[in-house]
């Protein structure tokens, strides 16, 4: 994998620096303003762009959601700097700098080398903690203030588009949608196909959705009871709030490592077979993470919520295996698209790995150097089993730029 030469991915205070000077260059256009606190006392900024364009349209740009996928920030501040230039369409832009703060500084990798050093300092915090997906989770009083910051900037703005930027750390990229956007299967695809970025067919988030186009998925509007990877309601999350006033979501994802396997669209010669073995492997693996978990209490802090993510994913990998090989597996799938479940279920074991080596390490624990090799095993072998190259930040920032411009000039040709 190749050394990462082109730029790092910037820090939630570095995100508020750079927005700072474009505010204090663009006095006329721009503002800065902290739109709340995060529950470790954090500032949320909002950084708005032609937002004074009274009764005009607005878009909602919505950056660090989850801890472990840095790349939303950097594209935040780039389109920025696209609409400063005239490429706004007209609209008021906002941009939400870092959803989970607390999260971000947690989750320690500003320039990963390879998928090891990625996991080096993992952190991905439980459903309920996650801003976005919290609502789907936890009753409306239990709320964390991150989410009541998005959900409020939401009906204060009520954009026309809300844009949740995502990154996967290995496969491809792929938009899903809470309404479909005609036409934006085209430009999304040149771009990918321009910047040799593989197109995910077979998106395993989004399993059973109809597809307008390849790497295109529309939620569905009901409840998929036999989803595998949303088994709680989507439409009570964050993403559906854009719903209450018109507005419709998209979720653009892009891979900091590509692997030319999950574009593959043809059958799979043997669907259910492939998933027994993954599901198999899959428990196995969790075994392996299980044993040295327990006995481990954490004396608070971030070890204490490292030990609650490394629960709520291992708690997940039994009903996860279960549905692998229950009666609704599918008889036919795509190449692309086992592909994609392969690549989820490792990093299930590996991201509940990865996070509880950071606690036995601090702890001086005898179990931490075994851990260690089991860990950068499972990134090497995963690595070499999707032939995994590097995408220099600059590439996924172009790609996820394009894709959310191309999506609000279709939604405004509307």
């Amino acid at each position: 994998m190749t050394l990462l030469r082109d730029m790092c991915y910037p820090t939630p205070h570095e995100l508020a620096l750079s927005a700072s000077t474009l505010a204090d260059e663009h006095p006329a256009r721009v503002a800065l303003r902290r739109a709340g606190t995060s529950r470790g006392g954090r500032p949320l900024w909002v950084l708005s762009v032609d937002g004074r364009n009274g009764g005009g349209r607005q878009v909602l740009v919505v950056a660090g959601a989850h801890a472990n996928e840095p790349v939303g920030g950097a594209t935040a501040l780039d389109l920025a700097r696209r609409v400063i230039r005239g490429g706004g369409g007209g609209a008021g832009w906002h941009f939400l700098l870092c959803a989970d703060p607390d999260g971000a500084d947690l989750h320690r990798t500003p320039h990963p080398y390879s998928l090891a050093d990625y996991h080096r300092n993992f952190f991905r915090p439980p459903g309920p903690e996650q801003p976005e997906w919290a609502p789907s989770l936890l009753a409306p009083d239990r709320l964390p203030p991150e989410t009541l910051v998005l959900t409020g900037l939401i009906d204060e703005l009520r954009p026309v588009l809300q844009v949740s930027l995502h990154g996967t750390d290995l496969g491809g990229s792929w938009v899903q949608l809470t309404r479909d956007v005609p036409g934006l299967a085209e430009p999304f695809g040149k771009s990918a196909a321009e910047l040799r970025i593989p197109v995910e067919t077979g998106a395993s988030d989004a399993a059973g959705w109809s597809s307008p186009g390849p790497g295109i998925f529309v939620m569905p509007e009901q409840r998929n009871e036999a989803g595998a990877f949303h088994p709680e309601d989507i439409r009570l999350s964050t993403w559906y709030h854009a719903h209450r006033h018109r507005g419709t979501t998209a979720i653009v994802e892009v891979p900091m490592w590509a692997s030319d396997l999950v574009d593959d669209p043809a059958p799979h010669p043997d669907p259910r077979g492939a998933l027994r073995m993954l599901a198999g492997r899959l428990i196995e693996d969790a075994a392996l993470v299980a044993g040295p978990r327990r006995g481990v209490r954490g004396a608070g802090g971030d070890a204490a919520a490292l030990l609650r993510a490394v629960d709520w994913t291992l708690a997940l990998i039994p009903s996860v295996a279960a549905q692998w090989t229950g009666a609704g597996a599918s008889a036919e799938a795509t190449t692309a698209s086992v592909g994609s479940i392969d690549a989820f279920g490792r990093r299930l074991s590996l991201r509940a790995g990865a996070m509880l080596l950071r606690v036995l390490r601090a702890e001086g624990h005898p179990a931490a150097p075994a851990l260690d090799r089991l860990v950068t095993g499972w990134c090497e072998e995963f690595a070499a089993r999707f032939q995994a190259r590097w995408v220099p930040v600059s590439t996924q920032v172009e790609h996820q730029s394009r894709t959310v411009l191309a999506a609000y000039e279709r939604l405004a040709d509307r």
